[in-house]
């Protein structure tokens, strides 16, 4: 008789599966290094803020009216709405937000954008749970990134390349280990709800080309998350080796040709979360080198639209498969995620903010006008330089005249690598909640979260989120 598949394929690791569990069940906050905790801090803020944001877009509002039909036990704020949800619809509609509007925090190795998961989970915890302390939160957002994190960086960028969302499917882990840190699951019983979540992990990329259901992803990811943890918590199994199965696992089935030394690899000692940056362009994060290249070239020359031939850019592999293909009018998705939109856009107006994903900007002349003049091709020594440089960009700009410019950008502004510093993010922070904080509202939760280690509960900074957000009538 002949063997079932799954008979004759090894783990990858051996109890890569409980390894993280177990990491996930017994984090303390006491073990999580000071700069850890002040990156975390962070991330958080610049959740609350992405999140308040992403509630007010209209595919939001899809998912916002959804939750309402559904109707549930109202413990958790649906962000930006008069209403109330259950902790998982108010994760689903929540992450949905944070992942809006492309302006989420990302994680480079993994391409996990951590804090439209964590942020919704966490702060809808907490909500319905008045007592729980700062403490526990953000040990539970360090849990989720230390998870999550792990397994999109051994699933590698393959995974992406062979068409999965990282958003929706390694971000389901970092969903499910926030989450069953909060519930503080066992270790087996974390075990279990890691196996939950990973089978519950789903997203396209396809999506980026123009659809609404790329926001989606993380809401997904979050939502599942909460009822892995919950299922878990309620004696509910899951795939005991969901990561590391040599068949039909997590890796295996996503990535392929997984690097499986990355998901323990300096555990408990080399802290990812660390290296969970900012964006500070509303677009794919790919594409931030190249727009800083782009901006500083035409600054440093004095150079408009009408002074550039030709704008050359060469980029990784990853870079060039993920935003170098033929733009279209699809739509805001389409645009925030094409590296030729997002360079015109940069040429003809000198910065890139919310206001060129409008249908007038989408649809601008001089915009799409600009656009034949650009090249993007792949460059195989920014390639051969490994995962840290996967945003770098080599740039060169032509002019009408016949002179050229180069410029080369390594590492993205707002990464690990390149850190703009927390007042740049609070900067970013401020502009997202205008109109739907009050100034006071919006300084006092900058220093509700800067102060959250020493916080024993966090029930101001829910009212401020539930009661106190400037809201319509939706």
């Amino acid at each position: 008789m002949e063997k079932p598949v799954s008979a004759s394929l090894p783990p990858l690791q051996e109890n890569a599966t409980a390894d993280l569990a177990a990491f996930a069940s017994a984090l303390t906050f006491e073990r999580i290094p000071a700069a850890v905790i002040a990156r975390v801090k962070l991330s958080l803020l610049d959740g609350i803020g992405v999140c308040l944001y992403g509630a007010t877009l209209p595919w939001t509002r899809h998912v916002q009216s959804m939750v309402r039909a559904q109707g549930a036990k109202p413990v958790a704020t649906i962000f930006a709405t008069r209403h109330k949800g259950s902790w998982s619809q108010a994760a689903l509609a929540n992450a949905t937000a944070g992942h809006a509007f492309e302006m989420d925090d990302i994680h480079t190795e993994s391409v996990v954008h951590p804090n439209s998961l964590t942020t919704p989970i966490t702060i809808g915890y907490a909500e319905g749970q008045p007592y729980v302390s700062g403490r526990d939160l953000l040990t539970a957002i360090v849990a989720g990134c230390e998870i999550g994190t792990r397994i999109g960086n051994a699933a590698t960028t393959k995974l992406f390349l062979n068409g999965f969302h990282p958003q929706g499917t390694s971000g389901a882990f970092v969903a499910t280990a926030t989450a069953g840190r909060l519930l503080a699951l066992d270790a087996e019983a974390m075990q279990n709800a890691l196996g939950i979540g990973g089978s519950m992990a789903a997203g396209l990329m396809a999506a980026q080309e123009g659809a609404m259901v790329k926001r989606l992803h993380a809401g997904r990811a979050a939502e599942g998350g909460v009822y892995a943890a919950e299922l878990a918590k309620r004696g509910f199994t899951g795939i005991s080796d969901v990561v590391e199965a040599g068949y039909g696992g997590f890796l295996s089935a996503y990535a392929r040709e997984p690097n499986v030394r990355r998901l323990t690899e300096g555990l408990g000692s080399e802290w990812e979360t660390q290296r969970v940056g900012f964006k500070l362009y509303p677009n794919v994060t790919s594409i931030h080198t190249s727009l800083d290249a782009l901006r500083h070239i035409m600054s440093a020359h004095r150079l408009v639209a009408n002074d550039i031939r030709a704008v050359d850019v060469g980029c990784g592999h990853m870079t060039f498969v993920h935003t170098a293909w033929t733009y279209r009018d699809a739509g805001v998705t389409a645009a925030q995620m094409n590296m030729f939109y997002g360079l015109a856009a940069m040429a003809t107006g000198g910065d890139v903010t919310v206001a060129d994903y409008t249908p007038q900007r989408m649809q601008d002349p001089a915009l799409l006008g600009f656009i034949p003049r650009i090249t993007i091709r792949e460059d195989a020594e920014l390639e051969a330089m490994g995962h840290r440089f996967r945003h770098a960009c080599r740039m060169k700009v032509t002019t009408m005249d016949g002179r050229t410019f180069d410029h080369e950008i390594l590492y993205r502004r707002g990464s690990a690598d390149s850190d703009v510093g927390a007042d740049e993010v609070r900067r970013k922070f401020a502009g997202n909640v205008r109109g739907l904080l009050s100034d006071g509202d919006r300084d006092r939760l900058i220093t509700l979260v800067d102060t959250l280690d020493t916080a024993e509960h966090v029930r101001e900074m829910c009212d401020i989120l539930a009661t106190r957000v400037r809201i319509d009538d939706n």
